[in-house]
């Protein structure tokens, strides 16, 4: 990746030296200025080790590909460019996918895609307000009403954050803090969390009046319903059949007081597992709950109450279906907008009793819930469904089944579970978690 990744950097500032060639498209020049400057930006910031920055870097090289004389698809190059920009996530990302989405638009005015672009790169940033502009734009150009549906959604999400910033800001008497909470209509989500919950903490011990307040609970209660709506749209999460929601309260509930074991999908252990009389099969079913994670999606299977899968592929949405029966099914996935298009496409009605909701969706780096720092986006599905039940601490039991020898995890992770193992059986292919 190192060669490749400097070859591609000198081959986009050879390029963008000699700009302006003929048989170059006219926005060629201006595009390979910005890729360089975004390929430098990340050769400084050292190694590659996601695997979104690795698209990232991929989409890059394809646009630039698309940048020389008489190539072909430089429009679509910029918009999936673009979108892999977004999903790499963090701000500079953000402003380079604003910066290409500018370019789209002006490359084809009438493009629904680019002006979504434009909008999702505002809205990244925390420019809402412009962000509705770009979006609004988007749905006159729209024809599809499933999607016209999703861009209508978060215009009303963001028109609704400025209104409880509004809001709040009349609620205070300060007028300093009532400036502060109005100039986060054009925060990120982090800086718009962050200073309303410092407006907040101010006025609730100012003058040691707190909660008695009326006025400081209204504001306490906006602030409660500008943090449900930064991580999710205000409408609910797409629920099949009738499954119902469950966030880490319920999930909690759920393994309460009961034995659960986490399987490996190693082919070995499912042989072993399905052969006739097999102990392994019934140690499993000595469990009270069972949980396993990716592997088939369809069709009859071994007992499963908990099923566990990451997004994976390009698009995660256009995935197998997951129609075999589970309890419950938890879908660890970023960024949400990718995360409810694949609850929407691949969820299959009757197939579960239960969904995990968008609060489970990235349990390892979500403040609200773990929030530790280094995992990235790799992390194997056992490990953070294993990682989010332990920091539950409700399960009378947990044990990982077929784990063993060491070498089925990634080492860190494997260095983890070895910290937290109170007895391993290599004979029975069990590890007890403390």
């Amino acid at each position: 990746m190192g060669q490749t990744f400097t070859g591609l950097l000198k081959a986009v500032r050879t390029r963008a030296a000699s700009a302006g060639g003929t048989g170059q498209a006219p926005a060629a020049p201006a595009l390979l200025r910005l890729c360089g400057d975004h390929l430098a930006a990340l050769a400084a910031a050292g190694p590659i080790e996601d695997a979104s920055t690795t698209r990232l870097v991929a989409s890059l090289g394809t646009l630039t590909t698309a940048c020389t004389p008489g190539a072909e698809g430089l429009f679509d190059a910029v918009l999936r460019a673009g979108r892999d920009a977004l999903q790499a996530g963090g701000q500079d990302r953000a402003r380079f996918a604003l910066a290409l989405a500018v370019e789209a638009t002006g490359m084809r005015e009438r493009s629904k895609g680019a002006w979504r672009l434009r909008g999702q790169a505002l809205d990244a940033l925390g420019r809402r307000d412009e962000a509705v502009r770009m979006y609004e734009r988007h749905l006159t150009l729209q024809q599809d009403e499933a999607a016209a549906h999703e861009v209508t959604r978060r215009i009303e999400t963001l028109r609704e954050l400025g209104a409880l910033l509004d809001g709040a800001a009349a609620l205070v008497p300060d007028p300093e803090d009532a400036a502060r909470l109005r100039a986060l209509h054009d925060a990120p989500a982090d800086r718009a969390r962050t200073g309303f919950a410092d407006v907040v903490r101010r006025r609730t011990a100012a003058g040691g009046v707190g909660l008695a307040d009326p006025e400081v609970r209204r504001l306490t209660a906006s602030y409660a319903a500008f943090r449900r709506l930064l991580d999710r749209d205000r409408m609910a999460d797409p629920l099949p059949a009738g499954a119902g929601p469950v966030g880490a309260p319920g999930l909690r509930r759920l393994i309460q007081g009961r034995s659960v074991c986490v399987v490996a999908g190693a082919p070995r252990i499912a042989e072993e597992e399905g052969a006739p009389g097999s102990a392994l099969a019934r140690r499993i079913d000595g469990y009270d709950l069972v949980v396993r994670c990716d592997g088939p999606h369809g069709g009859a299977g071994p007992r499963t109450d908990l099923h566990a899968v990451t997004l994976r592929g390009d698009p995660p949405w256009a995935g197998p279906a997951w129609g075999r029966r589970a309890g419950v099914r938890l879908v660890f996935g970023d960024p949400l907008a990718d995360w409810r298009r694949a609850l929407r496409t691949r969820l299959v009605p009757g197939a579960q009793d239960h969904i995990g909701d968008a609060s489970l969706r990235r349990p390892l780096t979500d403040p609200a819930l773990l929030g530790e720092d280094g995992w990235g986006g790799r992390t194997t599905t056992a490990f953070t469904v294993l990682r989010l039940l332990h920091f539950l601490d409700a399960a009378d039991r947990l044990d990982l089944v077929g784990f063993t020898p060491p070498g089925r995890l990634p080492p860190r992770e494997q260095a983890w579970v070895t910290a937290h193992t109170a007895h391993e059986d290599a004979t029975e292919l069990r590890t007890e978690l403390r």
